[in-house]
């Protein structure tokens, strides 16, 4: 059976997610990086310009998978409690399927340079947004008890965020076993 290779690219943004989570992002220089990987210091500017490009798509990368997620969710759905749970699913379906990359889109987010910073944190707001406006319609129509919807969406996300720590344990959940169990736990705390 064949292996797959991957390119030397691949390979510097695999090692960085790694090294990212592992160090920090401040902590990971490029020499460190380009010997963790096994070419020579300038070899990987012909990759990344910049350690900064390297976060920059990590988590560029990681917010436009979010949103693909998001708009999965049956626009023909009427029903906000099932709409929710997609749209919680498909996020951790996200996290559950880069988890390196997604503990650094998390936590070393703040290193962006600007004007990525800025962009970073507007997207990460629409995103917010999304589902915010599926508490808040659900509330509407009944669905779910009126409550401080950004409290609710706070709630949401501090839940959601952290999955990616489940898969570090000893615990053998699968991702449809954390995606039900969130799922169903924030779901019953909504329903009236």
């Amino acid at each position: 059976m064949a292996t797959a290779t991957i390119s030397t690219r691949q390979n510097i943004r695999l090692t960085a997610q790694r090294l990212f989570r592992e160090r920090g992002y401040s902590a990971v220089g490029m020499r460190e990086l380009a010997k963790e990987v096994g070419i020579e210091a300038p070899s990987i500017y012909n990759h990344y310009k910049s350690k900064d490009d390297l976060l920059r798509e990590i988590c560029f990368d990681i917010a436009d998978q979010f949103f693909e997620a998001f708009k999965a969710i049956d626009p023909e759905e009427k029903a906000a409690g099932k709409k929710l749970r997609s749209a919680i699913k498909g996020h951790i379906h996200v996290i559950a399927g880069n988890l390196e990359a997604s503990s650094v889109f998390f936590n070393e987010w703040m290193f962006l340079e600007e004007p990525h910073l800025a962009q970073f944190k507007k997207l990460r707001h629409e995103y917010e947004l999304k589902f915010r406006d599926l508490v808040d319609k659900g509330m509407k129509r009944g669905d779910f008890k009126t409550m401080n919807t950004k409290l609710v969406t706070f709630t949401i996300f501090s839940a959601l965020n952290a999955t990616y720590d489940l898969y570090r344990t000893n615990e053998k959940l699968t991702e449809d076993e954390i995606s039900e169990n969130i799922a169903n736990l924030l779901l019953k705390g909504l329903k009236n």
